[in-house]
């Protein structure tokens, strides 16, 4: 007999992991203790060797679904003790936190059974969870993640909650939001004027009542409240799209189940598996026509955001609703998605007609994820609830503790320390006070999770950038505060590497819709020869001009009207018969020419992403768009796989040329044409310098890569060329992905 000393970490709270030890000690015979620390959970067994063996091959291959055992060491240890029971003991602190916190999980189907059967305690019950679902990130204040340091701690279990939270063989051990009706949180509904209307099941069935009959609600659900209506009703979306000031962006919908769905949607066995999982993102797929769901959901776009319901709330809602759920963030414009009920009443009550609230604080927002199934694999668009924090191991350990800011779109933050990098929740745009508050607050929600104080801030270089800006803040008031700048597509390419550890030289692609360049131009059609800790740019798209600079992302036929210019004079543009010029009137066409000629509020830019934009004016597909992203969808809904020819570029002193394929696009009318050979044109860019750098492999970065379109065709090629190729899957290929990127910089 022999007494064995075990560490394990990673993603080892909050899942179980201590009643699984318990019950596998139990089933080989062992004697001892398991219990949590701030680094992640420690085993101490009494037992012969071949029990240990057993042991740790069953912890090692068998573990719990929702852990993520990253690291397990265990040495032999001299004991005088001889132990006659297993225990689960007290947690213990130490002044080092560094285990993972648990992202949020949609509810699993055993707790969804409690609420559906009449004789279980829980029956009915809107909060019901355990420790293979429910909230983790959303309402931990610190580790080690115990009841005491959640939003659960003015919440005593009763009689029976206890048992089960007491009892090492029952799911529900430790689970730490563990309530029932008698003494845990409670749901409420509410009016717009903060009077309250009914609570429990009632307010559950009248809120569905509301929603059936065309009102626009606020629903709190795990990181913050969604706004929901009929999604059959066309009424109740056109004024939901008034009242959130929103013309054209895509509402995601949620539905009760996946048969639902697939009433509604073509999905994929990839797609299905996704949307089916313990995950429960938003997921990308394609639409069905003539479906009983409103084209307005998602104007003239190919696909939709579906969710299946992921709180107990959600599945009795969904028992009285006659139809799925338009299903968006409650937020202002530009601001964060909002957690608590008073604040809705403050900024959206002239949107929202009622709010069904319950009492559990939400202490950290977490926006849901939204995910697209590429090559049957996941891309993230955005990286949120059930996926963050998300953890990567670096090989190598660092002394340094570095906090990386982002960019100011999609904004997210990073941390390192040792071997860990700890990616954020998606926080948003950094365009307002509000965001800018949640960045900060974000920045201190992890700081106090790991009792974390940087020596080395790393932000983009951009000046104007509100990331930026703060981090130029921190140094100011702690000067012996390292501060490293990263450049934006550098950072892009960076964080496809950190995901696959990738040290040595690439080829590097970032195309991107904007970012600050080391010639303070706007890049985004970028070629790179890049290591962690070096760039050189090799090639990148022929500057052009942006008319208007800010206007033109939001009028994309001001960048049409921009490469006409640089392919023909005025006159020849005047004689366009096109719809890009027709959008305009002469007067301002002359002006724009004027604008263009002198450089007047005209910053030149290499960004890819507004070629998208050019190309849906060309096209006449779109003129002025409403979104990010708009007219990449758009371009992508008019592609025809039957359509294999390209336009004509040339690559001339590093300088990739698209005037032919200007000159060849005023020739064409067909958008389909025009869509199509655009993107095979993309395509034959990459392949063709590729073909330059044959033993390089090739990495793709930057937010234009979320064209699904672009992105599959171009990796069938790849494949077949046998090309070592890498783009990002666990990290966002957009501005989310930044942070990491930044970091690994630095690591």
């Amino acid at each position: 007999m022999n007494s064995y000393s075990i560490q394990v970490k990673g993603i080892v709270q909050g899942v179980g992991f201590r009643p699984f030890v318990y019950n596998l000690a139990l089933k080989y015979n062992i004697n001892g203790w398991v219990n949590n620390d701030d680094k992640g959970v420690n085993i101490l067994l009494y037992c012969d060797d071949k029990s240990f063996k057993d042991f740790i091959f069953e912890l090692e291959n068998n573990s719990l679904k929702l852990a993520k055992i990253d690291d397990i060491k265990y040495e032999i240890i001299s004991s005088q003790k001889e132990y006659k029971s297993f225990e689960i003991i007290q947690s213990t602190n130490s002044n080092n936190k560094s285990t993972m916190i648990l992202p949020d999980m949609a509810i699993c189907d055993d707790c969804i059974a409690d609420i559906n059967d009449k004789n279980n305690f829980r029956y009915n019950y809107a909060l019901t969870n355990c420790t293979n679902c429910g909230p983790r990130y959303s309402i931990i204040k610190t580790i080690p993640y115990d009841r005491k340091n959640t939003s659960m701690s003015e919440f005593d279990l009763c009689d029976k909650c206890a048992k089960e939270y007491k009892d090492p063989t029952n799911r529900r051990y430790h689970a730490q939001p563990v309530s029932c009706s008698f003494c845990g949180p409670n749901v409420s509904l509410y009016n717009n004027y903060n009077e309250l209307i009914s609570q429990d099941i009632d307010a559950i069935k009248q809120i569905a009542h509301l929603v059936n009959k065309g009102s626009i609600v606020a629903i709190k659900g795990l990181g913050g409240f969604h706004i929901i209506c009929d999604a059959t009703n066309e009424k109740a979306i056109n004024e939901l799209r008034n009242r959130k000031n929103r013309p054209n962006k895509p509402f995601a919908v949620m539905f009760k189940d996946i048969n639902s769905i697939k009433n509604n949607a073509n999905i994929s066995i990839k797609e299905e598996e996704v949307l089916n999982s313990k995950e429960k993102p938003i997921v990308l797929v394609k639409k069905k026509q003539n479906t009983i769901l409103c084209e307005c959901l998602a104007p003239n776009i190919n696909h939709l955001g579906c969710f299946i319901a992921y709180t107990a709330v959600h599945h009795l809602l969904f028992r009285y609703l006659d139809n799925p759920i338009v299903a968006t963030s409650a937020n202002l414009k530009d601001e964060p998605i909002i957690r608590f009920k008073d604040e809705i009443l403050e900024k959206l009550a002239n949107t929202v007609d009622y709010v069904l609230d319950f009492n559990r604080d939400i202490i950290n927002a977490c926006d849901d994820s939204v995910i697209q199934i590429v090559k049957n694999d996941i891309s993230k668009l955005r990286n949120a609830r059930a996926y963050t924090p998300t953890a990567l191991k670096h090989q190598k350990k660092t002394s340094k503790k570095i906090l990386a800011l982002g960019a100011n779109q999609k904004s997210t933050i990073s941390l390192a320390f040792e071997d860990n990098i700890i990616l954020s929740p998606y926080i948003g745009d950094l365009n307002s006070i509000d965001s800018i508050e949640y960045l900060k607050r974000t920045i201190q929600t992890f700081k106090d999770f790991y009792d974390f104080e940087p020596d080395t801030i790393v932000c983009d270089k951009h000046p104007n950038y509100e990331s930026t800006k703060y981090a130029l803040k921190l140094k100011q008031e702690n000067p012996s505060l390292g501060l490293i700048q990263v450049q934006h597509h550098y950072a892009h390419i960076l964080s496809t590497m950190a995901e696959y550890n990738l040290e040595k030289e690439v080829l590097a692609i970032a195309f991107d819709g904007t970012g600050y360049g080391d010639d303070g131009n706007i890049w985004g059609g970028e070629v790179f020869l890049a290591n962690r800790k070096n760039y050189k740019r090799v090639n990148h798209l022929k500057y052009f001009k942006l008319l208007g600079g800010e206007k033109a992302v939001k009028e994309p036929k001001r960048v049409a009207l921009s490469l006409l210019f640089d392919s023909f004079s005025l006159e020849e543009v005047l004689s366009l018969e096109i719809p890009c010029v027709k959008a305009f009137k002469t007067n301002e066409i002359k002006m724009l020419y004027t604008m263009w000629q002198k450089g007047l509020n005209s910053p030149l830019t290499s960004s890819i992403g507004r070629l998208f934009d050019a190309i849906a004016s060309f096209a006449n597909i779109l003129h002025t768009q409403s979104y990010e992203g708009q007219t990449g969808l758009q371009c992508e809904k008019n592609y025809d796989e039957k359509i294999n020819e390209a336009f004509t570029y040339e690559i001339t002193d590093n300088q990739i040329d698209i005037k032919k394929m200007i000159k060849e696009i005023v020739l064409e009318s067909n958008p389909k044409i025009i869509c199509s050979k655009f993107i095979n044109t993309l395509v034959n860019i990459i392949l063709d310098i590729a073909n330059n750098y044959k033993d390089l492999p090739l990495v793709l970065s930057g937010g234009v890569f979320q064209n699904k379109t672009l992105l599959e065709i171009l990796i069938d090629k790849l494949e077949k060329e046998d090309r070592e190729f890498y783009y990002s899957k666990k990290i966002p290929l957009n501005d989310g992905g930044i942070s990491v990127g930044q970091i690994y910089h630095q690591v």
